[in-house]
């Protein structure tokens, strides 16, 4: 009885284990019509506010197109495209949710167009501690199929207290300024920049990447909630 007792026992952390575990995934399993279209042109529109931080619309815009290049996308620079959805009167992406994707490729000649949420752009201060999170979601759609070619989320979390600082009171007032000193001067561009890649990375390569049709079966830790994938 004590033995079936145990094997129980094991066997629920086993499953507990497995159901908190990261899903790993490939890229083929996931994104299947990155790899029949073929996407080679990508459109950026403007990103997605969902946050308070009134700036972190403009940071954020500066940190897409870099990313993507590498990836091997050519990528329509994005200052102009968004000057000219400005001039159509289309200054927010809001506003292109409902618009037939077959009018971007119309317009602008391009395979795909990249949305972006911004989830989360958060400075949260406790005086001994700080932490900066920056959060995007992304979702590339066909200009051809209408279709979701590429979902994903990323997420940065940046520890700002400056770490240990030495024990007692001392040691603490230290570490208060650190702190301090690292929030008021915290940089969200470069988290920005961070969570970009991190989303990328589940990205199958472009035409103008070497690794190009060659990365099917790279496995990647999917971070996209069932409800996102709807």
């Amino acid at each position: 009885m004590k033995n079936n007792k145990t094997f129980f026992i094991s066997l629920l952390l086993v499953v507990l284990l497995c159901s908190c575990a990261p899903k790993q995934t490939t890229k083929i399993a996931e994104f299947p019509l990155m790899y029949e279209e073929g996407p080679q042109s990508i459109l950026i529109l403007p990103p997605i506010n969902e946050t308070t931080a009134a700036d972190a619309k403009e940071y954020y815009s500066t940190t897409i197109q870099e990313p993507l290049a590498y990836w091997g996308y050519y990528t329509f620079p994005y200052p102009i495209t968004s000057e000219i959805l400005k001039m159509e009167g289309i200054y927010d992406t809001e506003l292109l949710i409902d618009m037939p994707l077959a009018k971007f490729r119309e317009y602008f000649e391009s395979d795909a167009v990249l949305f972006t949420k911004i989830k989360k752009w958060d400075l949260s201060y406790l005086v001994i501690a700080s932490t900066l999170t920056v959060s995007v979601e992304c979702a590339l759609k066909s200009t051809i199929s209408d279709q979701d070619l590429w979902k994903y989320t990323g997420t940065v979390v940046v520890d700002l207290s400056g770490g240990n600082t030495g024990g007692g009171l001392a040691g603490l007032i230290a570490k208060a300024i650190v702190t301090a000193v690292s929030s008021a001067m915290a940089d969200y561009v470069p988290y920005a920049r961070q969570a970009n890649y991190m989303a990328l990375s589940s990205m199958p390569y472009g035409k103008y990447h070497p690794q190009h049709n060659q990365d099917q079966q790279t496995k990647f830790i999917d971070q996209t909630t069932e409800e996102e994938k709807k």
